[in-house]
């Protein structure tokens, strides 16, 4: 199997190593050639076995046999539709459609970027390995074998699939940032402190980390750029972006990718 990923970010690099552990054949993708080959550096001094990776820009030849293209670029749904429309008169026929969004409805992403039922989101979690497990949405107009084959790479990758049906935020993110920015509100009211908060998830509650550890690892202008689209398309108030949310991203309190957040973060993005 060959698979293409569109995006050397936090999720395209998790899953491109992963990937590659399980024997796929893996060209990762940038805005060129040199952009992907930097990515591939940086997973080479984490100890990443890049013989089964090679790095690329967006150039026709890229996609040549390819059987699945997963498109992880940023969480915007302009930014993924206009990516799509530029990619569509490249991609083979037969090479499956994935997006890695976690949030954005597929059929309207699909419709935005013209290709006429063939998108599915593949929802993965980072890092894909240990996490182990894909939010599925394949909407009625995906030909039924594509959806069977995007079963198929589920079970390649040895992650568990989980089929939901379309619609804002999916079921995980949904589920996910609604106990998150409860813990934010929590947070900014006093009513404990973020260690403690965190440590009643993780001991009362069994979670494998707290709501807002969590939030400083999936990035917090993530966190708030969906919550405010999810409040946006959905007007429920459990959406809605705290205070203190936003002020964290207005002084670049991203979490862990930026070294601080909610809780600080070292060089080797671990809790210092």
């Amino acid at each position: 199997m060959i698979l293409a990923i569109l995006g050397p970010g936090t999720l395209g690099c998790s899953l491109a190593r992963h990937a590659a552990s399980r024997g796929i054949s893996v060209r990762l993708i940038g805005r060129d050639e040199a952009h992907a080959t930097r990515a591939l550096a940086r997973m080479k001094a984490r100890g990443a076995d890049l013989s089964r990776l090679t790095a690329h820009g967006p150039a026709a030849a890229t996609f040549e046999g390819a059987d699945v293209l997963l498109e992880a670029l940023p969480e915007d749904p302009g930014l993924k539709a206009a990516a799509w429309r530029e990619l569509q008169a490249q991609l083979p026929d037969q090479t499956l459609r994935l997006t890695g969004s976690s949030s954005l409805p597929v059929t309207a992403l699909d419709q935005d970027a013209g290709l006429g039922g063939r998108l599915m989101a593949f929802h993965l979690f980072v890092p894909v390995g240990r996490m182990g497990v894909v939010e599925l949405v394949a909407p009625s107009a995906v030909p039924s074998t594509d959806r069977l084959r995007a079963l198929s790479l589920a079970a390649a990758l040895d992650v568990r699939l989980v089929e939901v049906k379309d619609g804002p935020g999916y079921a995980a993110a949904r589920m996910g940032l609604a106990q998150g920015l409860e813990a934010m509100r929590l947070l900014e009211q006093g009513t404990a402190s973020a260690e403690e908060l965190d440590a009643l998830m993780v001991h009362g509650y069994g979670h494998p980390v707290g709501p807002l550890e969590l939030s400083d690892r999936v990035g917090l202008d993530l966190r708030l750029a969906i919550s405010e689209r999810l409040f946006a398309e959905t007007g429920d108030s459990r959406f809605e972006p705290p205070r203190i949310l936003r002020d964290k991203v207005a002084e670049g309190a991203l979490g862990r990718k930026a070294g601080r957040g909610f809780f600080a973060w070292d060089a080797d993005a671990k809790r210092s």
